[in-house]
C-alpha cells in the first residue's frame, strides 16, 4: 500500500471522501493480512533464537560472549559443522511456523479460548520437536549437544506459551478499558439474534460491543420484538448505521434470499467491515469457509478484513517509549513552563478539555493553559472573526491568549502534557487531532471516518497544511493518513513535526 508523499496534495479539489476509505482492493487486504501473519512468524523465530542462546549459556555455565567464542572455535571451525547446525536451526523454525499456521495459531486471538490456544501451542512444539529428533537420528548429528537441544525445546515451549499468555492478558486489559474492542450490529430479530446478543454481552473477554439490531422488512416481525430501544432500523440503511456507530463487524442471523446476502457482502467488502452468518441458516452459501466459534456460538465468516496487529503493537510500544523519553528529557522544561504560566496569569496550570477519541469515545485531553480563565465563555463573542472555514474555529490573534500562552503556541509547547494521554492509551504520537464534541455534531457521515483511529498529538495535517483554513483539506489529509498508515509514515511525520516546532509556525 503506497504511502502519501508529505509534499503532495492528497485528494482532488480537497473534497472529503464519500464512502468508507478503508482499503478495498484485494491487493491492499492481502498485504495487510500478510504483514500481520509475517509479524507473528517473526516473533516465533525470535523466540526460538533467544531460547537456543539461553540454553547454550545455561548448559555451558559461561557468559554469552565467551560461550559464543568458545562454541565458534570448538564446534564451527574445528568441527566444521556450521552447515548442519544452521540447517537444523532454520529447519526447526520453518517447521514450527508451518505447524503453527496449520493449527490456526496465527488467526485472530480473540476467537479462541486461552486454554485452547495453549494446548495448540504445546501441540505445535511437540510435533516440531519430534521432527527435530528424527532429523538428528537420520543425520547422525553427534556434534549437536543433546542437553542443549532438550533445554532449548523446553525454553521454546515455555517462551511461546508465556508470550501468548502475556499478549492475551494485555488484550483483555485493553478490552476492559474500551480499547481495541469491535463494535457489532446484528441483522435479524429472531431467537438466534437475541441469543447471539446475549452471548456477546456476557463474554466480555471476546472484546465485542453490541450496538443494535437491524431488521429485514418482510422477514422479521417487529410486533413481537421486545427490546425496541436496541432497534436501529431497516436493512437498506445498514451501512449508514455501521458508519454512525463505527461498526467493525456485522452478524447476519435473518433468513434472506441469496441475492440480499451477496449484495450485503459486496457492500461489506467496499466498507472494510467484517461479515459473518449463522451457519444453520445459510447452508451451502460458504462451503469453503471454516466455521469459527465466537465463544460457543458457531459462525461462518464471509468476509474478514485483516488487521495489522503486529504493526499496531509496535506503534503502541513506540508511543510509550517515546513518551517516557520526552518526559525524561523535557521534565525540567515543563517545570519552567508551569512556573511561567502560574506567574503570568490567574488560573490553573493545565487545561483539561473533553475531546472525542477513537470510535466516538470521550476522553479528557490535557494541555498547558494558554488562555484566560473565561476563554470558553468568550468564544461565542468571537465566532464572527473565525479565520477557518466550516466547522473549525481559529484566530491568529486571539485576544484570549495570554503572553506566555502565545509563546507556548508558537512552538507547540502547550502540547507537551498530551504525552500523558499517550501513556494512558487515549492518544497516540501520530494521528488525527481529537475534535471537540461541538465539531463532531456538525460532521457529515463521511467525516466520521477520522474517528476510526486513535487521535494523535501530531499528524499529516499539522506538518503539511497547518495554515490551510479549509475544513475539507483538514478531513482529506486525516483520511489519507488512515488509508495509507504505516510505521514509516509515522516516522516521517514525527521528523517533519520536529522541523515545524523549531520553525515556530504554531499559533
Amino acid at each position: 500500500m503506497a504511502t502519501p508523499e508529505l509534499h503532495k496534495p492528497i485528494a482532488a479539489n480537497n473534497q472529503p471522501p464519500t464512502k468508507h476509505p478503508r482499503p478495498t482492493s484485494q491487493t491492499g487486504r492481502y498485504q495487510t493480512a500478510r504483514g500481520s501473519i509475517l509479524g507473528w512468524m517473526a516473533l516465533d523465530a525470535i523466540t526460538v533464537l533467544l531460547a537456543v542462546t539461553a540454553a547454550t549459556v545455561i548448559d555451558l555455565h559461561i557468559s554469552p560472549l565467551n560461550g559464543a567464542r568458545s562454541f565458534v572455535h570448538s564446534q564451527l571451525i574445528q568441527g566444521e559443522t556450521v552447515g548442519v547446525l544452521t540447517a537444523l536451526l532454520v529447519g526447526f523454525i520453518a517447521v514450527l511456523i508451518l505447524v503453527n499456521r496449520s493449527l490456526l495459531l496465527y488467526s485472530p486471538v480473540r476467537l479462541a479460548s486461552h486454554l485452547h490456544e495453549q494446548r495448540l501451542s504445546l501441540q505445535a512444539c511437540l510435533i516440531t520437536t519430534l521432527m527435530l529428533m528424527g532429523a538428528l537420528y537420520l543425520l547422525h548429528a553427534e556434534m549437536v549437544p543433546r542437553r542443549i537441544v532438550l533445554i532449548s525445546v523446553l525454553l521454546i515451549t515455555v517462551g511461546l506459551a508465556l508470550r501468548r499468555a502475556l499478549f492475551r492478558t494485555a488484550m483483555y486489559h485493553r478490552f476492559e478499558r474500551g480499547i481495541n474492542t469491535r463494535n457489532v450490529i446484528i441483522v435479524g430479530l429472531g431467537a438466534e439474534a437475541l441469543a447471539l446478543r446475549h452471548h456477546l454481552q456476557n463474554m466480555r473477554q471476546l472484546g465485542f460491543v453490541f450496538k443494535g439490531f437491524v431488521y429485514v422488512p418482510g422477514v422479521d416481525n417487529l410486533h413481537e420484538f421486545r427490546t425496541a430501544d436496541e432497534l436501529l432500523g431497516p436493512l437498506d440503511q445498514l451501512f449508514d448505521y455501521a458508519r454512525q456507530h463505527f461498526v467493525d463487524e456485522i452478524f447476519f442471523t435473518a433468513v434472506c434470499e441469496r441475492s440480499v446476502i451477496n449484495l450485503t457482502l459486496e457492500r461489506a467488502r467496499e466498507s472494510g467491515i467484517d461479515l459473518r452468518v449463522v451457519p444453520d441458516l445459510y447452508d451451502g452459501l460458504a462451503w469453503s469457509n471454516n466455521v469459527e466459534y465466537i465463544g460457543q456460538f458457531p459462525t461462518i465468516p464471509l468476509y474478514r478484513s485483516e488487521i495489522p496487529e503486529v504493526a499496531l503493537v509496535l506503534k503502541r510500544i513506540f508511543d510509550v517509549f517515546f513518551s517516557v523519553l520526552v518526559f525524561a528529557i523535557l521534565s525540567p522544561v515543563m517545570l519552567l513552563i508551569a512556573l511561567a504560566i502560574r506567574l503570568d496569569s490567574e488560573g490553573p496550570i493545565f487545561y483539561l478539555s473533553e475531546r472525542i477519541g477513537r470510535k466516538g469515545n470521550v476522553f479528557r485531553c490535557i494541555k498547558f493553559r494558554t488562555m484566560v480563565q473565561d476563554a470558553e465563555r468568550r468564544r461565542a463573542e468571537l465566532m464572527h472573526m473565525n479565520e477557518r472555514e466550516g466547522i473549525l474555529f481559529k484566530l491568529k490573534r486571539d485576544p484570549r491568549v495570554t503572553r506566555v500562552g502565545a509563546f507556548l503556541r508558537k512552538y507547540s509547547l502547550d502540547e507537551l502534557p498530551q504525552f500523558f494521554n499517550v501513556l494512558n492509551g487515549t492518544m497516540s504520537i501520530v494521528g488525527p487531532r481529537p475534535p471537540i464534541a461541538s465539531e463532531v455534531r456538525q460532521y457529515r457521515l463521511a467525516h466520521l471516518r477520522r474517528l476510526d483511529v486513535t487521535p494523535g498529538i501530531t499528524g499529516l495535517w499539522q506538518v503539511q497544511a497547518r495554515q490551510d483554513p479549509s475544513f475539507d483539506s483538514y478531513i482529506s489529509l486525516d483520511v489519507s493518513y488512515i488509508e495509507n498508515w504505516s510505521l514509516w509514515l509515522d516516522l516521517k511525520i514525527i521528523l517533519r513535526t520536529i522541523g515545524v516546532v523549531f520553525a515556530g509556525t504554531g499559533s
